[in-house]
């Protein structure tokens, strides 16, 4: 999953494509066309660019993942519970699925509280760590 998110500014960033034309954001990045019905780009696909996506969110729904998923996903060996969390992004304002950090239980989250990207391990094989992005719950101030 590499070419699905970007640490060279320093921060974590999902990547993504956008229509040039319309604004409409894609993720996963979109290589074909605009697909929003309402745009009036030409539909060859040449008005998509890269995209960078805004880093926080608040959390639109969450759920326990407590059962290894089939193949072809990949998951430690043994399997470990974790938490997946669907992020409405501020910016863009569309949702995004994704584990929670490890360490937080279904209990330490809310619909509605504030997230930030953030880099965790998938897993680890005799190769390398393989690095997915993760939601991190933090403050934002409006206490």
């Amino acid at each position: 999953m590499p070419d699905w998110f970007t640490t060279d500014d320093g921060t974590p960033r999902l990547v993504g494509s956008r229509c040039d034309v319309c604004g409409t954001p894609y993720f996963p990045r979109n290589s074909l066309a605009c697909r929003n019905p309402q745009c009036a780009s030409p539909k060859d696909g040449s008005e998509l660019s890269e995209y960078l996506f805004s880093t926080r969110g608040r959390i639109w729904s969450y759920a326990d993942a407590r059962y290894k998923p089939p193949p072809p996903y990949v998951s430690p060996d043994p399997f470990e519970p974790y938490v997946v969390a669907a992020v409405e992004l501020e910016v863009e304002q569309m949702v995004i699925l994704g584990q929670v950090v490890r360490g937080l239980t279904v209990d330490d989250l809310a619909v509605g509280m504030p997230v930030e990207l953030a880099l965790g391990v998938l897993y680890t094989d005799e190769e390398a760590d393989h690095t997915v992005w993760m939601w991190r719950p933090v403050d934002d101030g409006q206490e």
